[in-house]
Protein backbone atom coordinates (compact mmCIF):
# COMPACT_ATOMS: atom_id res chain seq x y z
CA UNK A 1 0.00 0.00 0.00
CA UNK A 2 1.14 3.71 -0.91
CA UNK A 3 1.26 6.19 1.98
CA UNK A 4 0.88 10.04 0.60
CA UNK A 5 0.93 13.15 2.69
CA UNK A 6 -2.09 14.99 1.92
CA UNK A 7 -3.15 15.99 -1.89
CA UNK A 8 -0.23 18.11 -3.21
CA UNK A 9 2.26 16.38 -5.51
CA UNK A 10 -0.22 13.24 -5.59
CA UNK A 11 1.10 10.71 -8.53
CA UNK A 12 -1.22 9.44 -11.43
CA UNK A 13 -3.48 6.71 -10.30
CA UNK A 14 -5.45 4.46 -12.49
CA UNK A 15 -9.28 5.01 -12.20
CA UNK A 16 -9.25 5.43 -8.40
CA UNK A 17 -12.05 4.25 -6.66
CA UNK A 18 -12.27 6.52 -3.27
CA UNK A 19 -13.60 6.15 -0.02
CA UNK A 20 -13.52 8.97 2.62
CA UNK A 21 -13.61 8.58 6.31
CA UNK A 22 -11.67 8.78 10.12
CA UNK A 23 -11.86 4.58 9.23
CA UNK A 24 -11.22 4.29 13.31
CA UNK A 25 -11.11 0.65 13.97
CA UNK A 26 -11.17 -0.49 10.63
CA UNK A 27 -14.20 -2.83 11.78
CA UNK A 28 -16.56 -5.11 9.73
CA UNK A 29 -18.44 -2.60 8.25
CA UNK A 30 -15.50 -0.69 6.84
CA UNK A 31 -14.34 -3.95 5.71
CA UNK A 32 -16.88 -4.59 3.94
CA UNK A 33 -17.12 -0.93 2.20
CA UNK A 34 -13.12 -1.36 1.36
CA UNK A 35 -13.90 -5.14 -0.49
CA UNK A 36 -16.12 -2.85 -2.55
CA UNK A 37 -13.46 -0.59 -3.49
CA UNK A 38 -11.13 -3.26 -4.30
CA UNK A 39 -13.59 -5.20 -6.27
CA UNK A 40 -14.70 -1.67 -8.25
CA UNK A 41 -11.06 -0.90 -8.94
CA UNK A 42 -10.21 -4.53 -10.17
CA UNK A 43 -12.91 -4.64 -12.25
CA UNK A 44 -12.38 -1.61 -13.52
CA UNK A 45 -8.29 -1.66 -14.17
CA UNK A 46 -8.14 1.36 -11.51
CA UNK A 47 -6.73 1.20 -7.99
CA UNK A 48 -8.23 1.62 -4.63
CA UNK A 49 -7.98 4.91 -2.32
CA UNK A 50 -8.77 5.76 1.40
CA UNK A 51 -8.81 9.25 2.42
CA UNK A 52 -8.26 9.54 5.81
CA UNK A 53 -7.55 12.50 8.07
CA UNK A 54 -4.75 13.44 10.59
CA UNK A 55 -5.28 14.59 13.35
CA UNK A 56 -8.77 13.07 14.33
CA UNK A 57 -10.97 16.09 13.21
CA UNK A 58 -12.87 16.40 16.35
CA UNK A 59 -9.60 17.11 18.07
CA UNK A 60 -9.37 19.98 15.87
CA UNK A 61 -12.71 21.07 16.24
CA UNK A 62 -12.08 20.90 20.02
CA UNK A 63 -14.97 18.39 20.76
CA UNK A 64 -12.13 15.84 21.37
CA UNK A 65 -12.92 15.40 25.15
CA UNK A 66 -13.58 12.08 26.51
CA UNK A 67 -12.93 10.80 22.86
CA UNK A 68 -10.69 7.52 22.48
CA UNK A 69 -9.69 6.19 19.19
CA UNK A 70 -9.83 2.17 18.35
CA UNK A 71 -6.92 2.57 16.24
CA UNK A 72 -3.44 4.69 15.92
CA UNK A 73 -2.58 6.05 13.20
CA UNK A 74 0.05 3.25 13.04
CA UNK A 75 -2.57 0.81 13.52
CA UNK A 76 -4.95 1.95 10.90
CA UNK A 77 -2.20 1.75 8.40
CA UNK A 78 -1.41 -1.86 9.34
CA UNK A 79 -5.17 -2.35 8.76
CA UNK A 80 -5.90 -1.31 5.54
CA UNK A 81 -2.75 -3.14 4.18
CA UNK A 82 -4.15 -6.22 5.20
CA UNK A 83 -7.83 -5.00 3.80
CA UNK A 84 -6.18 -4.79 0.48
CA UNK A 85 -5.79 -0.97 0.10
CA UNK A 86 -3.97 0.31 -2.93
CA UNK A 87 -3.45 3.48 -2.02
CA UNK A 88 -4.01 5.62 1.31
CA UNK A 89 -3.91 9.73 1.22
CA UNK A 90 -3.53 10.86 4.94
CA UNK A 91 -4.85 14.18 4.90
CA UNK A 92 -3.43 16.97 7.79
CA UNK A 93 -6.94 18.15 9.08
CA UNK A 94 -6.45 21.50 10.32
CA UNK A 95 -8.87 24.58 11.04
CA UNK A 96 -8.91 26.17 7.60
CA UNK A 97 -8.96 22.45 5.94
CA UNK A 98 -12.45 21.91 8.09
CA UNK A 99 -14.10 25.18 6.50
CA UNK A 100 -13.50 23.80 3.53
CA UNK A 101 -17.19 23.54 1.96
CA UNK A 102 -18.46 19.70 0.57
CA UNK A 103 -18.98 21.01 -3.00
CA UNK A 104 -14.99 22.47 -2.59
CA UNK A 105 -14.00 19.15 -1.62
CA UNK A 106 -15.44 17.21 -3.98
CA UNK A 107 -14.60 19.60 -7.16
CA UNK A 108 -11.18 20.65 -5.78
CA UNK A 109 -9.92 17.70 -4.35
CA UNK A 110 -11.04 14.03 -4.65
CA UNK A 111 -11.97 15.39 -8.78
CA UNK A 112 -9.43 18.11 -9.07
CA UNK A 113 -6.34 16.46 -7.69
CA UNK A 114 -7.02 13.17 -7.32
CA UNK A 115 -9.42 12.23 -10.22
CA UNK A 116 -11.76 10.09 -8.83
CA UNK A 117 -13.43 7.70 -11.09
CA UNK A 118 -15.70 6.26 -8.53
CA UNK A 119 -16.67 7.12 -5.11
CA UNK A 120 -18.25 4.48 -2.41
CA UNK A 121 -19.45 6.05 0.55
CA UNK A 122 -21.68 4.70 3.46
CA UNK A 123 -25.23 4.97 3.98
CA UNK A 124 -24.80 7.55 6.93
CA UNK A 125 -21.27 9.67 5.43
CA UNK A 126 -21.42 12.64 5.89
CA UNK A 127 -18.61 15.09 5.03
CA UNK A 128 -17.56 19.25 4.13
CA UNK A 129 -18.30 21.76 6.64
CA UNK A 130 -21.40 21.49 8.67
CA UNK A 131 -21.11 17.95 7.13
CA UNK A 132 -23.32 19.40 4.34
CA UNK A 133 -22.32 16.42 1.53
CA UNK A 134 -23.92 13.38 1.50
CA UNK A 135 -25.21 10.59 -1.00
CA UNK A 136 -27.71 12.67 -2.48
CA UNK A 137 -25.21 15.46 -2.86
CA UNK A 138 -22.92 13.43 -4.46
CA UNK A 139 -25.41 11.84 -6.59
CA UNK A 140 -26.47 15.31 -8.02
CA UNK A 141 -22.98 16.53 -8.57
CA UNK A 142 -21.44 13.42 -10.15
CA UNK A 143 -22.81 14.08 -14.43
CA UNK A 144 -21.63 17.43 -13.48
CA UNK A 145 -18.61 16.55 -12.86
CA UNK A 146 -18.01 13.00 -14.31
CA UNK A 147 -17.72 10.43 -11.35
CA UNK A 148 -19.84 7.28 -10.21
CA UNK A 149 -21.01 7.13 -6.66
CA UNK A 150 -21.71 4.00 -4.84
CA UNK A 151 -23.76 3.50 -1.47
CA UNK A 152 -23.34 0.64 0.76
CA UNK A 153 -25.67 -0.21 3.06
CA UNK A 154 -25.82 -0.17 6.66
CA UNK A 155 -24.24 -3.67 8.04
CA UNK A 156 -25.13 -5.36 11.04
CA UNK A 157 -23.67 -8.51 12.39
CA UNK A 158 -25.81 -10.62 15.27
CA UNK A 159 -28.63 -7.89 14.61
CA UNK A 160 -25.85 -5.53 16.36
CA UNK A 161 -25.55 -2.29 13.94
CA UNK A 162 -21.60 -1.83 13.63
CA UNK A 163 -20.34 1.20 14.51
CA UNK A 164 -17.17 2.41 16.13
CA UNK A 165 -19.80 4.12 18.83
CA UNK A 166 -20.50 0.97 19.58
CA UNK A 167 -17.55 -1.10 20.05
CA UNK A 168 -16.20 2.05 21.41
CA UNK A 169 -19.14 1.10 24.02
CA UNK A 170 -18.53 -2.72 24.27
CA UNK A 171 -14.48 -1.95 25.11
CA UNK A 172 -15.32 0.42 27.93
CA UNK A 173 -17.14 -2.34 29.83
CA UNK A 174 -14.71 -4.70 29.38
CA UNK A 175 -16.55 -6.83 26.67
CA UNK A 176 -13.59 -7.77 24.68
CA UNK A 177 -15.57 -11.11 23.11
CA UNK A 178 -18.40 -8.39 22.35
CA UNK A 179 -15.73 -5.84 20.92
CA UNK A 180 -14.40 -8.73 18.66
CA UNK A 181 -17.59 -9.61 17.01
CA UNK A 182 -18.30 -6.35 15.48
CA UNK A 183 -14.75 -5.56 14.74
CA UNK A 184 -14.44 -8.85 12.93
CA UNK A 185 -11.15 -9.68 14.18
CA UNK A 186 -9.75 -9.54 18.35
CA UNK A 187 -9.28 -5.96 19.57
CA UNK A 188 -5.42 -5.30 19.57
CA UNK A 189 -3.01 -2.75 20.90
CA UNK A 190 0.65 -1.43 19.48
CA UNK A 191 2.29 -1.21 22.72
CA UNK A 192 6.18 -0.14 23.38
CA UNK A 193 7.96 -1.83 26.55
CA UNK A 194 9.44 -0.04 28.82
CA UNK A 195 12.52 -0.36 31.18
CA UNK A 196 10.30 -0.62 34.42
CA UNK A 197 8.33 -4.18 32.52
CA UNK A 198 5.07 -1.95 32.23
CA UNK A 199 3.65 -1.05 28.58
CA UNK A 200 2.83 1.82 26.96
CA UNK A 201 0.24 2.29 24.29
CA UNK A 202 1.10 3.78 20.67
CA UNK A 203 -1.50 7.04 21.13
CA UNK A 204 -2.48 8.29 24.11
CA UNK A 205 -5.99 8.53 22.71
CA UNK A 206 -5.66 4.65 22.23
CA UNK A 207 -8.47 3.15 23.94
CA UNK A 208 -8.00 0.18 26.42
CA UNK A 209 -10.61 -1.49 28.61
CA UNK A 210 -11.26 -0.70 32.39
CA UNK A 211 -9.28 -2.09 35.14
CA UNK A 212 -8.45 -6.03 35.65
CA UNK A 213 -7.00 -8.72 33.55
CA UNK A 214 -7.49 -10.03 30.81
CA UNK A 215 -6.15 -13.06 28.39
CA UNK A 216 -3.97 -11.75 25.79
CA UNK A 217 -1.66 -13.19 23.11
CA UNK A 218 1.44 -11.14 22.14
CA UNK A 219 3.26 -10.60 18.92
CA UNK A 220 7.11 -10.09 19.78
CA UNK A 221 7.65 -10.19 15.62
CA UNK A 222 9.33 -13.38 16.09
CA UNK A 223 6.86 -15.49 18.12
CA UNK A 224 3.31 -15.53 19.46
CA UNK A 225 2.74 -16.20 22.89
CA UNK A 226 -0.07 -16.47 25.31
CA UNK A 227 -0.29 -14.05 28.21
CA UNK A 228 -2.41 -11.98 31.08
CA UNK A 229 -2.45 -8.40 30.65
CA UNK A 230 -3.11 -6.28 33.70
CA UNK A 231 -4.97 -3.00 33.35
CA UNK A 232 -3.81 -0.94 36.53
CA UNK A 233 -5.24 2.84 37.18
CA UNK A 234 -3.28 5.61 35.98
CA UNK A 235 -3.04 3.38 32.70
CA UNK A 236 -0.24 1.37 33.76
CA UNK A 237 -0.03 -1.89 31.92
CA UNK A 238 1.86 -5.03 32.26
CA UNK A 239 2.20 -8.36 31.18
CA UNK A 240 2.15 -11.27 34.11
CA UNK A 241 4.88 -12.99 32.24
CA UNK A 242 7.99 -11.47 31.11
CA UNK A 243 8.52 -11.24 27.44
CA UNK A 244 11.16 -13.46 25.64
CA UNK A 245 13.12 -10.59 23.94
CA UNK A 246 13.60 -6.89 24.25
CA UNK A 247 11.25 -5.62 21.10
CA UNK A 248 11.09 -1.84 20.17
CA UNK A 249 7.23 -2.61 20.11
CA UNK A 250 4.49 -5.95 20.32
CA UNK A 251 1.21 -6.16 19.21
CA UNK A 252 -1.30 -6.95 22.18
CA UNK A 253 -4.11 -9.48 20.80
CA UNK A 254 -7.27 -9.29 23.33
CA UNK A 255 -8.86 -12.75 23.64
CA UNK A 256 -12.53 -13.21 23.17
Amino acid sequence: MRIFDGFDNLPRIASPVVTVGSYDGVHSGHRELLGLINSTAAARGGESVVVTFRPHPRVVLGKAEGLRLLSSQREKEALLEQAGVDNLVVVPFTPEFSRVEAEAFVRDYLVGRLGVDTLVVGYNHHFGHNKSGDFGFLDRLRAELGFDVLEVPRHRCDDHRVSSTEIRRLIEAGDMGGAARLLGRNYTALMYPGADGSLATDDALKLMPPEGTYAVTVDEGTMLSPNMLSVGPKGRYELFFPLFATPERVTVSFCR
